[in-house]
Parts: structure tokens; sequence; C-alpha cells
């Protein structure tokens, strides 16, 4: 009974359904929730505390900014039901107006990126070996992937088409994607004078990838999710073309500090934990298989390789489940 006054309590109040309308479609920071809603901070704030306090939402600091995403789903599932039941009794004009400012956010956000690489095309190899030796970071990823060949491979995020140069010849065929045409002009060059014959470059977003569903048999997103406004989609994404037994590896920042990434390099992620990526591969019918940690200069790197279940592997968890 606590439990349920708790809840109805927090949901007593016009800003507070819109918030939790909002984080029901992608995880936003308090400033962008009051850009969205056209109040303050600090009231949007006190609004986020009472929902936290009813475990329909939760905040995660980042540096100077608080992201907020909704809260466990055994607190949220029902309340998302019925909400959806009333809202087809009538009308919400507020969710109207909700979804077109944030349609503005996200596209803030993309622009703020999209800027960002456009910027710095041609610098970003030289960016990346900045924080730990490049090489180093690829030696780690030739040793977790091993030798082992496969027939479909998809480097998500592909920049400058690295992850192609060294591993496409592993794999029969390949594919590239990345939002930026810059990018994908200078990989095109880059490829071809180290005759890698075998990759297909195409300019798509890692939301909505270029392959049908169980067609990828290795997946890399190399140093990308941390661009990501939504890290959990894209891994979802990325799992959807997997086939059973194909494997996804991830390779970004552990989570750190240095606000100036924000800033000056349009991430939106200041790193992530070992929780938070077992917890995404979880959501995504992905089992985790190795995590690496390696140390040196001002960020550390973390590689984790996960491997989708297999359709028997699956079943055999929800008996167990149940």
């Amino acid at each position: 009974m606590t439990i349920a006054l708790d809840i109805f309590r927090a949901l007593a109040d016009g800003t507070r359904l819109r918030i939790l309308a909002l984080l029901r479609t992608m995880e936003l920071s308090v400033g962008e929730l009051a850009q969205v809603l056209g109040q303050s901070q600090p009231r949007v704030s006190r609004h986020v505390k009472i929902l936290c306090d009813a475990g329909l939402a939760e905040r995660r600091k980042e540096g100077s900014w608080v992201f907020v995403a909704l809260g466990a789903a055994d607190r949220v599932a029902p309340v998302a039901d019925a909400l959806d039941a009333w809202g087809r009794l009538e009308a919400d004009h507020w969710a109207t107006a909700d979804a077109a400012r944030l349609a503005a956010v996200r596209a803030d956000r993309a622009a703020s990126a999209a800027q960002w690489f456009e910027a710095n095309a041609r610098e970003w190899d030289a960016i990346r070996s900045l924080h730990i030796a490049e090489e180093q970071v690829e030696a780690a990823i030739g040793a977790v992937l091993g030798e082992s060949k496969v027939h479909q491979m998809i480097d998500i995020g592909t920049g400058t088409g690295r992850m192609l140069e060294l591993f496409a010849g592993h794999a029969e065929q390949a594919l590239g994607i990345d939002r930026s045409s810059e990018m994908l002009r200078l990989a095109r060059a880059k490829l071809s004078s180290h005759g890698v014959d075998n990759a297909e470059l195409r300019q798509a977003d890692l939301y909505a990838l270029p392959l049908g569903d169980g067609a990828a048999d290795l997946a890399i997103v190399h140093h990308v999710l941390h661009f990501a406004q939504q890290p959990g989609a894209a891994i979802a994404e990325a799992a959807r073309v997997l086939s059973p037994g194909g494997r996804l590896l991830i390779a970004d920042f552990a989570p750190h500090d240095c606000e100036e990434l924000r800033t000056r390099d349009a991430h939106t992620r200041l790193g992530f934990s070992d929780e938070q990526m077992t917890t995404w591969f979880a959501a995504a019918g992905l089992a985790p298989e190795r995590i690496e940690t390696l140390e040196g200069g001002e960020l550390t790197v973390k590689l984790w390789l996960a491997r989708k279940r297999a359709s028997a592997e699956q079943t055999v968890h929800e008996v167990k489940a149940a």
C-alpha cells in the first residue's frame, strides 16, 4: 500500500506526468527537460526528485550534467499501461507540444555532434590517439576478437574506416556505416589506398542500421557510443542485426570527469560503467563474454565483448526466469 501511495502522490501533478512521458521516449538531462517543459531547472529538479523518490525515475550525474531516466520496470510498467489506457479516452494537448520541443532537443544534440564531426573529420584519428595509444587498443581488440572468420561484419560509426582496415580481412563481407558524409569520403580514400576491397560504406544512423535481422556475425562499435543520445537503443539495434551466436565488441571509455570532452568534443556521455553496459546487454538479448580494461593516459579504455543468445539459450533462460 505504501508503494502505491508514493506512486500516486508522485503522479498527482501535470508536470510530473509530462516528465514521465518524456522519459518513456528517451533519457534526458535536467536542462533538456527544462527546455522542453518551458520551466526553470530548479523547478524541474524538484519534480524529478519526487519521481525518483517514488521509484518512477532515476538520476545519474555525469560531470556537471544530471541525466534522468525511467525507474525500475516493475514500478513504471503498470503506471505506463494505465496512462496509455487513459490516454485513449481523451487527447493530451501537452503531449503534442512536448513532442515538438523534444524534436528540437534531438536536433540540437545531433547538430552539435554533426558540426564537430564535420569540423574535425581529418583530425579524428589524431584526436583518438591523444587518450590512450591507439595501437594498444587495436592490439587488444584483435586479441579479443581472435582470428576466426565471419561471413558479415559491420563497423558502426566507422569514422575514417580504421576498424575495417584492420578487421575486414576476417570477413567475407564488411559494412561500415557513418552519419557523416565527410567521414565516409575519408574512409573510402583510406580503404582504397590500403587495398581493402570487400568493405562497403553507407551513410546511415546507428539507430537504424541498413541490415536485416540476424544478418551480421560481428558488430564493432569503436569509440562511438559516448556520442550516442541513447546508448541502450544503439546496443539493441546492433543486437538486432546479429545472428544467434553473433558477437558485439564495444570499445569506449570508463567513467571519467573530463568535462571538456563534452563541451569541446561533443561527447554526450562521460564514459560507461561495467554495470551500465551489462544491463544494456541483457536488455538486448546479449550475454557478456569478456571485459578488458586498458589503463594509461588520462582516460581508461574498456572493451566489452558480448554474444547474442541462441534461440535455445533464450528459451532455457525464459523457462528458468518463469
